[in-house]
């Protein structure tokens, strides 16, 4: 799958959220202490800034822990999150030993959706499950415990590191709903040979970057339906806005599986609900794709456009 089309950051989700990755549960010593209000579980770790934005944290020294405490640090007034709700959440990840910031989703400007559930890796699990919405609640551990036994090194977090991860629990998720739309609101393809090679914006205006997801179909198939949850082959080609060139593209070589789970949201939702067999072109506002984070020929803060020919889906 081409890394253009990933959604970020893809593989970071299932080493700090999926069960199987993790080594071990919290020890006999203390486990989780979900929810609660103390802040003997920071460790002298002080935290501060408001919700939504990126917490400011003083470490008060390396972090020493054997186990893993989880602490509310600001309790929101929303719902309490039941199993099986989707949120969108804000992650933020330090490492306690060298006390440098691993990882935050404030560097993409962009959360996570979470579903809570028993299946969350006990490190995660209390930080989410039975939390109230708008809560920011930080949890200190063992780099074993939150990663596995090798630590996480993409994230420069060595396996006898402690680890801070702080959640801001923002809103429940709803989905955004693809605004189809006549072919004419959107760029027109344009092929040599029969092959698809880019995208014409002649009398297509600067997209809003607060805009909707738009799609047209240009091209009915008569295939099974394509839900959120599947794999599918396409052919693709992706510019930006009156590019010269496509940023990306699969017609000149030979067609690309992707899972729909693991790609920028808009051809999650884009796709989701069309056929195999059908051509579409889609509009994706950047928070539906890279939001502020630059990719190569891909600026801060673009729209995307793509082409796409679904193939199968399975």
């Amino acid at each position: 799958m081409s890394r253009r089309l990933r959604r970020l950051p893809a593989a970071l989700l299932p080493l700090l959220l999926a069960t199987t990755l993790v080594a071990c549960g919290s020890n006999s010593d203390g486990g989780s202490d979900s929810g609660g209000s103390s802040d003997a579980g920071l460790h002298g770790i002080s935290i501060s800034g408001d919700l939504g934005s990126e917490p400011k944290v003083d470490w008060n020294g390396k972090l020493e822990t054997d186990k893993t405490e989880t602490t509310v640090v600001q309790e929101g007034d929303g719902p309490e999150i039941a199993d099986g709700d989707k949120v969108q959440a804000y992650l933020w990840i330090g490492n306690g030993y060298t006390q440098d910031k691993a990882y935050s989703d404030y560097d993409a400007g962009q959360p996570e959706t979470v579903t809570a559930s028993d299946q969350l890796s006990p490190v995660f699990k209390d930080a989410v499950l039975g939390q109230k919405i708008g809560s920011r609640v930080a949890v200190t551990t063992t780099a074993e415990e939150a990663f596995g036994a090798s630590g996480n090194p993409n994230l420069g977090i060595a396996n006898k590191d402690t680890v801070l991860i702080i959640v801001d629990l923002m809103e429940p998720y709803q989905a955004p709903k693809p605004k189809d739309v006549p072919s004419s609101q959107l760029p027109k393809v344009v092929e040599k040979g029969g092959t698809v090679t880019g995208l014409d914006f002649s009398g297509i205006d600067k997209p809003d970057p607060n805009g909707d997801l738009l799609r047209s179909v240009i091209k009915q198939g008569k295939g099974k339906a394509v839900t959120e949850d599947m794999t599918v082959t396409a052919n693709y080609l992706g510019e930006t806005y009156d590019a010269k060139k496509p940023f990306d593209e699969s017609y000149s070589k030979k067609p690309v599986p992707f899972s729909l789970q693991q790609v920028v949201k808009g051809w999650t939702y884009g796709l989701s609900g069309l056929h195999v067999g059908d051509r579409v072109v889609l509009q994706i506002p950047p928070d539906l794709g890279y939001g502020s984070q630059d990719q190569p020929n891909i600026p801060a803060d673009s729209t995307l456009y793509f082409v796409v020919d679904i193939i199968s889906a399975k």
